[in-house]
Parts: structure tokens; sequence; C-alpha cells
């Protein structure tokens, strides 16, 4: 049943990200793909993290955050970036720093800065908060990557129960 309620999570519209951190001269970047707009004034986006993983501390010291968006050519970037911790994954990839020092990938789709605003505890993860600061359209004419187009690529099949409670 979880490859089901897998399947049906993945109905949900939301595309794919790689998340741009940064603190002191420490650099980081992951998939995710739930990140979402939520005020026009100010201009908002959340981004939801699991508390455990390796980027929130630079998160949380860093004090921002960058959205890049993905094309539909660069599922082999989403996988790249939602691969372990353990490697330097920027290392690889064509980036620059932003106004707060976040990465931000040069052949993305588009691109969003944000100054991290508050948290809020949401069940296993943390909503993390940001003012857009600054951003770029980068490629007008691509259309982006959605979660759906990634399948299983993150795993979460596994991880999702197999009834709802």
């Amino acid at each position: 049943m979880s490859q089901v309620i897998a399947d049906l999570f993945r109905r949900i519209t939301c595309g794919v990200y790689v998340i741009g951190v940064a603190a002191d001269s420490r650099y980081n970047a992951f998939t995710a793909a739930w990140v979402m707009p939520v005020s026009f004034n100010p201009l908002l986006l959340a981004l939801s993290i699991n508390p455990r993983h390796s980027s929130y501390e630079l998160l949380t010291q860093g004090k921002s955050f960058s959205v890049n968006v993905l094309s539909r050519q660069q599922l082999d970037l989403a996988r790249h970036f939602g691969g372990p911790a353990t490697i330097d994954k920027l290392a690889s990839v064509a980036w620059r720093k932003g106004r707060n020092g976040t990465p931000l990938l040069i052949d993305a789709l588009a691109w969003f800065e944000c100054g991290l605003t508050g948290e809020c505890p949401a069940g296993d993860h943390v909503l993390a908060l940001g003012r857009v600061i600054d951003g770029n359209l980068l490629k007008p004419d691509a259309a982006p990557l959605t979660y759906r187009e990634t399948g299983d690529m993150d795993g979460a099949a596994a991880i999702f129960p197999d009834r709802f409670s």
C-alpha cells in the first residue's frame, strides 16, 4: 500500500529544486521538492527540510537559502544533488555566490535567494520561511521539472506509511 500512497502524493503538483545553503566558508546544496510560495507582501517562500539533514545546520547558521529551479532536462542534476552529503556536490557544477553567499546554479531554469525569517515545526520536518531578496529567470522557454517525473528517485515509497491513520 505504501507504493499506492507514494503514487497518490506524486499527483500533488510540485517542482524539483536544488536548495543552496552557506555559512562562513562552507557551502552545500541538496535536491528538494517541498518548496512553495506563501505570501505576496512580503514575498515569501517556504521550504520543508528535515532538521536531521546535513544542510539544516548551514541553513540556520547562514540564515539564508537559495532555490534553484530545475528544468525537465536536468533530472541528472536532481539526482546528483540528491546524493550523499559525503561528497562536495558543488565541486563539479558551475555556480556562483548570491547576495547572501548561497549557491546559485549557473544552468538553472531560474533561482531565488531568500533570507531566513522563521521556522515552524511540521512533523518530522521543519518549515523554513524565507523572504525573497533576489531572483532571476535564466531560461524563460524551459519547462520546469516536476516531482512526478523523478519517479522514486528519492526512495520516498519506502518511507510512506502502509495506510492512512
